[in-house]
């Protein structure tokens, strides 16, 4: 647990820094102990937002909605993941 709380605020620090891409991994390790926390998942889920990686923003959101329906900010991220999915969609269409 006490490593899992370091993983996670080092995680935490290194997004009010800007370094998602150094985020995902401190809080993909922090899924590697703990499953259930899915402050984790929409936490990840910002930094694949901040990357523009929609998808995998999205598949975290809906991780965390199967289990907690009522999440809200798995809903507010899955939903700027649909747009950025959206957005990127159109700008292939005009290519």
């Amino acid at each position: 647990i006490e490593n899992f709380k370091r993983l996670k605020n080092e995680g935490n620090d290194f997004v009010k820094m800007g370094e998602y891409e150094k985020a995902v991994n401190k809080y993909s390790e922090c899924m590697k102990l703990n499953t259930e926390e899915y402050t984790v998942y929409t936490n990840r889920a910002l930094c694949y937002l901040k990357l523009h990686k929609y998808e995998e923003a999205k598949r975290d959101c809906d991780h965390v909605l199967q289990i907690e329906d009522s999440n809200v900010k798995a809903f507010y991220r899955r939903a700027l993941a649909y747009k950025g999915l959206q957005v990127r969609k159109k700008n292939m269409a005009g290519i």
